[in-house]
């Protein structure tokens, strides 16, 4: 039981954001352990759901139904769907340049990164997609839409995209040269994806575009630095 409470105690001190869902967390932990350890029961049959309290505050005995209804609401807002829309266009437009490196790049650390690049973000595609139909999107011009992200939104207006006459570019460039433009492409793509999470971060209401949009930050990061001392 007391391995248990300090878990708890080790979840709470993630960020605010999370602070309402780690609660509900540790209900759940504390009922398995209370059901571990033989502790009364309901008139019921069923496990009370003890809520441990805040510091200097006495623990609270819930019943299940209380417990569901203290669940915090994490329907997902406009920048939550603004986010996962622009950035599974994002993201297919690096799977575009990666693609042009094994026969175009001339260093070999080039042609691993986009590797890398496209080994991480085509599942992260597949999991937006996922997030899509399950949650998908208010109509155009409903008042939970997202302004400016209907039908026919503009993609090239997301931050580090790339235009048309740069894939242009990077397509007819060889060796070296390709290298370049790649780095520098590509550097920029990752921090307008920064930006784009960030963004989400900030405005967002659903706990997975969280998740998404942290797993973004901290993989893009990495690869900002890895091209910046390639470059």
């Amino acid at each position: 039981m007391a391995k248990d409470l300090r878990g708890c105690e080790a979840l709470s001190a993630r960020p605010l954001r999370f602070a309402a869902v780690m609660a509900t967390a540790c209900l759940l932990l504390t009922l398995t352990a209370c059901q571990d350890d033989g502790a009364d029961r309901a008139g019921d049959g069923r496990a009370p759901i003890v809520a441990p309290g805040r510091p200097g505050e006495t623990s609270r005995t819930l019943t299940p139904e209380q417990a569901a209804r203290a669940k915090p609401d994490d329907s997902p807002n406009a920048a939550d769907h603004a986010y996962v829309q622009r950035m599974i266009e994002h993201h297919r437009q690096a799977l575009t340049m990666s693609a042009l490196a094994p026969e175009r790049a001339a260093a070999e650390p080039v042609k691993r990164l986009a590797e890398r690049i496209t080994a991480a973000q085509k599942p992260e595609i597949g999991a937006m997609q996922k997030w899509l139909d399950r949650h998908p999107a208010p109509a155009a011009g409903s008042a939970t839409a997202a302004p400016g992200h209907g039908h026919g939104h503009d993609h090239g207006s997301m931050p580090g995209m790339a235009t048309a006459q740069q894939l242009d570019e990077l397509t007819a460039a060889r060796g070296a040269d390709f290298d370049r433009l790649f780095l520098k492409l590509m550097t920029a793509h990752h921090e307008g994806a920064l930006t784009m999470a960030g963004e989400a971060l900030a405005g967002g209401n659903n706990v997975a575009v969280e998740e998404m949009a942290n797993e973004v930050v901290a993989t893009q990061s990495a690869e900002i630095h890895r091209m910046r001392t390639m470059g």
